[in-house]
């Protein structure tokens, strides 16, 4: 991802029609694009300027290149995504830069190791763990279509990081640990393990139940500072002229965010040392408020089958593009007919030199 200027074979285009309905197609030779209105050859697109209008019908529709967050939302899921605001809330707040090594687990479709990977730069380490192979594949999928190739410094465990953390990356190699999964409480002692001091942690969990118990396993831990909680909410406006309120629609709940820093070992911070009050629970309280308790919701394997099949194609239509010529760029001179050199010539000057 990334070209610029005209259209070509194989770009991801964002059409919106008059209602502003969108549409997310790949250029692809042979298709049309296609809506109540009539279709278009893909053709069409091709040689327009990036944000250029098309006719479908009688309606002009608008096309232009997807931004990341335009293309997280309407990629294939085999699982659900961490959204982008939460994403862009996790690339601030965990500080993500270039050079680190960062652990995610896990993947589902892959929308959070894409804003990892854009930050990354090609550069450091992102290691994701995903237990689920078609969650991986759709995952895979997504992230090289949206690249044109898979980055290098992506590696895609499939497994428990509870069980094989420490077999992809050493004690104290990580810079951050990033947990989106049912109980990232079960992971605390070996993220602690893989942090180097002054790491970070940081859980994404959906209910206050999972927010609760991460909170209280990382402060029973007593390698890290004080966890802190917070939600992201994005509402927006309504703006023409002097008529300016809110949406009456808004971006509320999708999840929560816990973040703590890895403190060195054998120092114990005396925010610690809490004496008991009235919030304090007991094992038997705190298991009644689990997940697995309350029931957990698991995409069927079908629609996972289906979101594969569909991240596979895109990502292939995207790759037949990349490999065509690009139609701007100027045509390749005609090769020169070989020069006849007498038989007495030096070997080095008898050499025909063809461009």
């Amino acid at each position: 991802m990334g070209r610029t200027g005209p259209f070509q074979w194989g770009d991801i285009v964002q059409i919106t029609g008059p209602k502003q309905k969108m549409y997310t197609i790949v250029l692809t030779e042979g298709k049309q694009f296609g809506t109540q209105r009539g279709a278009v050859p893909h053709e069409h697109f091709i040689g327009l300027d990036d944000g250029s209008l098309i006719t479908v019908g009688e309606a002009e529709h608008l096309a232009i290149r997807p931004l990341l967050h335009d293309y997280v939302m309407s990629m294939p899921r085999g699982a659900a995504i961490i959204y982008p605001k939460d994403a862009s809330h996790i690339v601030g707040f965990a500080d993500i830069h270039p050079d680190l090594t960062i652990v995610e687990a896990g993947v589902g479709s892959g929308a959070l190791s894409l804003w990892l990977l854009r930050a990354l730069h090609g550069t450091g380490r992102l290691v994701s763990f995903e237990r689920r192979e078609e969650f991986r594949e759709v995952a895979e999928a997504n992230v090289t279509g949206f690249f044109g190739e898979r980055p290098g410094n992506w590696d895609t465990v499939l497994g428990d990081l509870a069980e094989e953390l420490g077999e992809h990356v050493a004690d104290g190699e990580a810079d951050r640990v990033l947990l989106d999964m049912l109980a990232p409480w079960e992971c605390v002692d070996v993220s602690a393990r893989a942090l180097r001091p002054g790491g970070l942690i940081l859980c994404y969990v959906a209910t206050v139940t999972q927010l609760s118990r991460a909170v209280e396993a990382i402060r029973a831990d007593g390698r890290f500072t004080a966890p802190k909680s917070t939600e992201t909410l994005v509402r927006g406006w309504h703006v023409e002229g002097l008529a300016v309120r809110p949406d009456h629609r808004m971006v509320a709940h999708t999840g929560f965010l816990m973040t703590a820093r890895r403190i060195a070992d054998g120092v114990e911070l005396p925010s610690f040392r809490r004496r008991a009050a009235k919030a304090d629970f007991a094992d038997a309280d705190i298991e009644a408020w689990t997940p697995g308790a309350l029931g957990d919701r698991v995409p069927s394997a079908k629609r996972a089958r289906r979101a594969r099949r569909d991240a596979l194609r895109q990502a292939d239509a995207i790759a037949a593009g990349a490999e065509r010529p690009d139609p701007a760029a100027p045509p390749a001179a005609e090769p020169e007919p070989p020069v006849a050199v007498p038989p007495a010539a030096d070997a080095a000057e008898s050499a025909t030199q063809v461009d």
